[in-house]
């Protein structure tokens, strides 16, 4: 089932059970339908309605291609500054919204959840709802919009979204640095936090063969250079492995690879795992022998974790008390770990799919 409207979406749902809204399949454990569910291939809805580059903000079809997005915002010099995972592979809107994946700028700005404004969904009854608005500070009452944000289309079926945007900056440069391990690494997070230094991304990539700390200054060009060079100084004290990438196109690579998740490509699971940065270094400890890259973004706040099998992450995330979602894997169930409250799950259901027409893994 393909709808390109609102109107079949609808009819799709006033006579379906057990849908499973789907965009560009980027996040295979989250779209591929289990059991008996039935997808529904959501790309059809596609296409900008609203744009206002004065006002920041714009309005689209939740089956719109990020990547499409991000060729439009650049036109007026405006990104997505939460950086959408997956875009080169196909990631929708409504996709991001459902899975909430946030890249590398969410430590600076935040995640999907500071830049949704307002959704308009189709819930179990077939209606239309509308929650949020189309500009900033519009709307009052429950904030649907924060709310379907990681629903993984298990209470409605999201139509259209509004989103504000920001200025890009107009230049990058970004430091890596290489550790010994991931503990020194966090050491070096720890002593950066607490200083004014306006990063726009702060992220630790673990692999079998080292770790590298990578930090990155958006800015005017003029600017970035003092920025690095009192990075540089202030990180001479963790490492004197510091490499400074200056080159725009190099440094544009570095960051669409990261948050392309291409450097977990080979892995046939990927695990996204809220954590404090206080618990990384335990997290690491736990599941460093079954993965192959470990990934913790948002100044340590989300670890990704690439590895062969899911048994001994979700055994890893269960002892430590960690939910994890599986972007990528065959045959596994979407959370691992700790698992969501279903008492909360419950009652939301019963509010907006009593029915049960929605797919809920």
């Amino acid at each position: 089932m393909r709808p390109t409207t609102t109107a079949e979406l609808q009819e799709i749902v006033k006579t379906g059970s057990q849908l499973l809204p789907r965009g560009g399949g980027s996040k295979p454990a989250l779209s591929m339908p289990g059991g008996t569910a039935v997808p529904i291939d959501m790309t059809g809805l596609n296409g900008m309605l609203e744009y206002e580059p004065g006002e920041y903000t714009f309005t689209a079809y939740a089956g719109t291609a990020v990547q499409d997005i991000q060729r439009e915002l650049a036109k007026n010099g405006q990104y997505l500054p939460f950086d959408p995972l997956l875009a080169a592979q196909g990631a929708t809107l409504g996709g991001t919204i459902a899975a909430n994946t946030s890249g590398s700028g969410r430590y600076r700005y935040g995640g999907v959840r500071d830049f949704i404004l307002g959704v308009r969904f189709v819930d179990g009854y077939g209606r239309l709802i509308r929650g949020g608005g189309k500009v900033v500070k519009n709307a009052a009452g429950f904030d649907l919009p924060k709310f379907m944000v990681g629903s993984l289309g298990g209470f409605g079926i999201l139509a259209e979204v509004s989103f504000k945007v920001f200025p890009a900056p107009p230049a990058y440069t970004t430091l890596r640095l290489a550790l010994v391990n991931v503990a020194a690494a966090m050491e070096a997070v720890f002593s950066l936090a607490t200083r004014p230094l306006e990063m726009d991304a702060l992220d630790i990539l673990a692999t079998n063969s080292g770790v590298d700390l990578l930090i990155r200054l958006g800015g005017l060009p003029e600017a970035l250079p003092a920025r690095a060079e009192r990075l540089r100084q202030l990180l001479a004290v963790h490492s004197t492995a510091i490499e400074t990438i200056t080159d725009e196109a190099d440094d544009a690579a570095l960051w669409r690879a990261a948050n392309d998740l291409a450097w977990a490509a080979d892995a046939p699971l990927l695990v996204k795992a809220p954590v404090a940065p206080k618990r990384v270094v335990e997290l690491d400890t736990a599941v460093s022998p079954h993965t192959t890259h470990r990934r913790y973004t948002a100044g340590g706040n989300v670890a990704w974790l690439a590895a062969p099998d899911a048994a001994p992450v979700d055994a890893a995330l269960q002892k430590l008390g960690l939910a994890g979602l599986a972007l990528r894997g065959t045959g596994v169930r979407p959370y691992l770990g700790q698992k969501p409250p279903p008492t909360l799950l419950h009652r939301a259901a019963q509010a907006l799919d009593p029915q049960g027409r929605f797919y809920r893994p």
